[in-house]
């Protein structure tokens, strides 16, 4: 993961180590057969001594107290030599033991890195990789070896572009936001990006940090669409006691006028009148009772159902309406999935509703087709179109209350399935492309003593 130094250097350092030994030790004889001829002539000149008249020796004694002094300078000499070469024993020593000190930190540092569930990735000034960690390598997939290798080619993540735009205001603060089509889910990938400098403070590079946030960026979808539902209960049930009244008494004297025109002539466009007027309260009535049913906070009703069974019974209702349609239904489901607690009346006003939009999604004709599977906490349904898909621009508006993209309808279907979903402590997500839409119904196999709002 990190640039260490070459192993020549290590090899060339160890070689003049060595080298150095082998001069000390070179040394070291030479000055030991130097002490040893010292000697020897010293046992000579004494001999001489001993075999000169007595007016010769004091010349020969003074040669002999030369050859003395020579003798402890060539101690000192390898007394000299010897403290060298453990001198150079020990430096070699310290050397080995500061280049074990270094590779543990590098080590250490590495292991800290590759357990991090970001990606790290080192440049230096050049734009060329320095370093990368295990996550880096598992986030962006090289195909080669990434060190040393220019940024640019590393991925088709536009780290290169983010790294040069960073480079003009070098704010901590500047992040961007990658997404990035995986398996047929969006991934979110978040880039940051800041100055790489030693311990002199000189930069040398830059580190780039790259986050997965599609859990995170769809646990902030979700809270955003729980803040639209937030205040939603206490204003739906003023509105609906302030129109609901006078709605009420418009619908009684336009019954009551209705019956007394009965009884005398009247005219046919009167008639009519009355009819539209009819039916306009009646429309304003659904209306409101619509949204007090997304915005009410309902309590729901638990009883262990078979899932099968429930989706059995919403196929065969919209069975005739799909062969008029030329709509083929296919289903497919786990054998062990077990019974699941879920209010049916409210599941089943869930799956009617999805059935209904894929099959409005397939004006000529497709194929319906609902699976479900099971995990160790949670069973997951999910009904597959072969419509045009969602328009990529209208895909973040899909829970919106009162968005709808049909011709009539209040817009408030997908919105109270998701409510009803989260109620039950599940979710509803839902994949598009061109060949159609797939929407993702969870449920947790077990649920909790309160209810969720």
């Amino acid at each position: 993961m990190f640039r260490v130094h070459p192993k020549d250097t290590d090899k060339i350092y160890r070689l003049a180590v060595v080298g150095l030994l082998l001069l000390s030790v070179a040394a070291l004889a030479v000055t030991v057969w130097v002490m040893v001829d010292f000697l020897r002539e010293q046992s000579i000149v004494e001999e001489l001594i001993q075999k000169l008249p007595n007016d010769a020796k004091s010349s020969a004694e003074a040669l002999a107290g030369e050859l003395r002094w020579q003798f402890r300078l060539t101690i000192l000499v390898v007394l000299n030599v010897v403290v060298t070469g453990f001198a150079i024993v020990l430096l070699w020593r310290a050397y080995r033991s500061s280049q074990e000190s270094l590779r543990d930190i590098k080590t250490v540092a590495g292991d800290i890195l590759g357990s991090m569930d970001q990606a790290v990735i080192t440049t230096d000034l050049a734009g060329h990789v320095t370093s990368i960690n295990r996550r880096g390598l598992e986030l962006l997939a090289p195909k080669t070896e990434c060190v040393g290798r220019p940024l640019q080619e590393l991925s088709t993540i536009p780290l290169h572009e983010f790294l040069t735009d960073w480079l003009v205001e070098r704010s901590l603060t500047i992040a961007r936001d990658i997404h990035l089509s995986k398996n047929g889910s969006t991934q979110t990938l978040r880039i940051f990006c800041q100055s790489l400098n030693d311990f002199e403070g000189n930069e040398i590079g830059n580190v780039l940090q790259v986050r997965d946030v599609s859990d995170r960026v769809l646990i902030e979808d979700r809270m955003r669409r729980m803040e639209r539902y937030m205040g939603l209960g206490s204003l739906a049930g003023g509105l609906h006691h302030e129109i609901k009244n006078p709605l009420a008494a418009l619908s009684l004297h336009v019954q009551l006028l209705e019956e007394q025109l009965d009884s005398g002539d009247a005219s046919n466009e009167i008639q009519q009148m009355l009819g539209v007027i009819k039916t306009e309260v009646t429309r304003i009535g659904g209306v409101l009772e619509g949204f007090r049913d997304f915005a009410s906070v309902g309590q729901l009703c638990f009883v262990s159902v078979n899932l099968v069974d429930v989706i059995e019974r919403q196929v065969k209702l919209l069975t005739p309406r799909a062969k008029q349609q030329c709509i083929k239904i296919t289903m497919q489901a786990d054998a062990s999935i077990d019974k699941v607690p879920v209010d049916r009346v409210r599941l089943e006003q869930v799956l009617l509703n999805l059935l209904l939009n894929a099959m409005e999604a397939m004006t000529d004709g497709g194929e319906l087709a609902i699976s479900m599977s099971t995990t160790q906490t949670a069973v997951e349904i999910e009904v597959t179109d072969t419509g045009c898909g969602i328009p990529e621009n209208l895909q973040d508006k899909v829970f919106d209350p009162y968005f709808t993209t049909k011709g009539e309808g209040t817009g408030l279907g997908l919105a109270i399935c998701d409510k009803i979903i989260r109620q039950h402590h599940g979710s509803l997500e839902f994949q598009t492309s061109p060949d159609g839409t797939t929407f993702q119904l969870t449920l947790p196999t077990t649920q909790k003593s309160d209810e969720a709002h």
